[in-house]
């Protein structure tokens, strides 16, 4: 599900965007939301502004991938060990938890 996830510091453009946006987090959830979402950004060049301004969306909605941010053999072990091995997950109390089989 989580599986070959672009690096935090990936540029993209958003199907109907109209500004790049940088990737910042992944497997994220908006304050008071019970939707997970694939990835947080912020836009880009300014970075993050207001953290209640960031944008939330799944790799779905990318259009155009402009830059792939930094992979060194900790990023790749993160990405291999974590995002590749991730369950069913779902928001409860406010957080992302493995959903109850």
């Amino acid at each position: 599900m989580y599986k070959n996830m672009l690096p935090v510091g990936s540029v993209v453009l958003l199907k109907e965007g109209d500004k790049k946006v940088m990737i910042c987090g992944r497997v994220q959830t908006r304050s008071g939301d019970e939707v997970i979402y694939d990835y947080s950004a912020c836009y880009y060049p300014e970075g993050i502004m207001d953290p209640r301004k960031m944008t939330f969306f799944n790799r779905d909605d990318i259009e155009r991938v402009y830059f792939i941010g930094f992979q060194d053999p900790e990023e790749i072990a993160f990405r291999t060990n974590i995002l590749d091995n991730l369950k069913e997950l779902e928001v409860r109390d406010g957080k992302i938890v493995a959903k109850e089989e």
